[in-house]
């Protein structure tokens, strides 16, 4: 695993949405699913506001692969699951990048079940 460049965080802070893939057994890819990313630091992360339940977040299990795309940049990427120390920090970045939304909306990727679906997202 590799870092990401201070370009690709700075994309990816400035965009509102991202879209994510995930490696199938085969090696393809899956259809991009958009979602929110937040950055924290030097690190990325995702949540799933459908829970575990999602297609998108069920499809990133088995092979923990994938990559992410938001505007102009395209990585490959690992997911690797959030341990519970970064949730508030997570839960914080979500309320800062965007708060421009409704409160509910933003209260929805912050849900227990949303939190539990915490990946950081590592460039490869």
């Amino acid at each position: 695993m590799t870092a990401w460049t201070r370009e690709q965080l700075d994309t990816i802070t400035r965009v509102d949405e991202i879209e994510i893939s995930s490696r199938r057994d085969d090696g393809t890819l899956t259809k991009p699913r958009i979602i929110w990313a937040v950055r924290d630091g030097d690190e990325v992360y995702i949540r799933s506001v459908n829970g575990p339940a999602a297609t998108w977040y069920r499809s990133t299990r088995p092979h923990h692969e994938g990559r992410l795309r938001a505007a102009n940049l395209g990585v490959d990427v690992t997911f690797v699951d959030a341990d519970d120390t970064v949730g508030d920090r997570v839960d914080a970045a979500y309320r800062d990048k965007y708060r421009r939304y409704a409160t509910s909306i933003v209260d929805s990727i912050n849900s227990p079940l949303a939190a539990g679906t915490t990946m950081r997202v590592v460039p490869r």
